[in-house]
């Protein structure tokens, strides 16, 4: 309840140990509740807290599939299916990620700096 009484509605991301899968990128990861517990995971009202947290635990092996991705995806400008589409080698003499940083000492003008 918010402080004037209202209803408000909020959310979290649970957060486990990271799963074999994807234990090489980071060592933790968003918890996954499968479908058939999803009633289980809500029922606040006959499952106490304890109990539920036996959900909380890595992704089974192979549920996850890692690849890389532009790193246009880490400028919020932008946006679109196209930014969680695997990456293709670009060929040789292309720029191989147009999304991506600058080469290491020029100037990135597309994301901006607080320095």
């Amino acid at each position: 309840m918010g402080p004037n009484g209202e209803e408000m509605e909020t959310a979290a991301i649970v957060t486990t140990a990271a799963s074999r899968d994807i234990a090489a990128i980071h060592a933790r990861m968003p918890v996954i509740v499968s479908p058939d517990a999803f009633d289980f995971w809500l029922d606040c009202a006959n499952v106490d807290a304890a109990t539920a947290a036996a959900l909380i635990a890595p992704a089974p092996a192979g549920l996850l599939k890692a690849y890389e991705i532009s790193r246009a995806v880490n400028r919020t400008a932008n946006d679109g299916p196209q930014l969680i589409e695997p990456m293709v080698p670009a060929p040789s003499g292309a720029e191989a990620n147009p999304g991506a940083p600058a080469k290491k000492g020029t100037k990135d003008e597309r994301q901006p700096s607080l320095f």
